[in-house]
């Protein structure tokens, strides 16, 4: 089993930063890919950023120039570097990975932390 841990979500005002993380433990021989998505009540849910295991990185429109996607792969975390914050960003954000496990390919999403930003 692989285990998923987010943290960093929190109440910050317009304009302000967060960084989420999510660290990945359990039986796994690699992360694939890593995303964050979130979700906002009423809406559908949104791929916010995507980082593969050779560091491409793509973003959603609405995030694009504000939010940075990372990860330590020595530490089998990613992050979610968000400035610039608005109050159209506040979500619960998950943390949504594909692992390598024996015999193909796991995805795994995390429990969600909650953002909110404040106009």
């Amino acid at each position: 089993q692989v285990q998923l841990v987010e943290s960093g979500g929190g109440l910050v005002q317009s304009g302000g930063s967060l960084r989420l993380s999510c660290a990945v433990s359990g039986s796994m021989i690699s992360i694939r890919t890593m995303a964050w998505y979130r979700r906002t009540p009423g809406k559908e849910r949104e791929l916010v950023a995507t980082i593969t295991d050779d560091m491409s990185t793509n973003y959603a429109d609405t995030v694009k120039g504000r939010f940075t996607i990372s990860r330590d792969n020595a530490k089998n975390t990613g992050y979610l570097q968000m400035n610039s914050l608005k109050p159209e960003d506040t979500a619960v954000y998950y943390c949504d990975v594909l692992v390598g496990i024996i015999g193909g390919n796991q995805r795994y999403v995390g429990q969600g932390t909650q953002v909110i930003v404040s106009s």
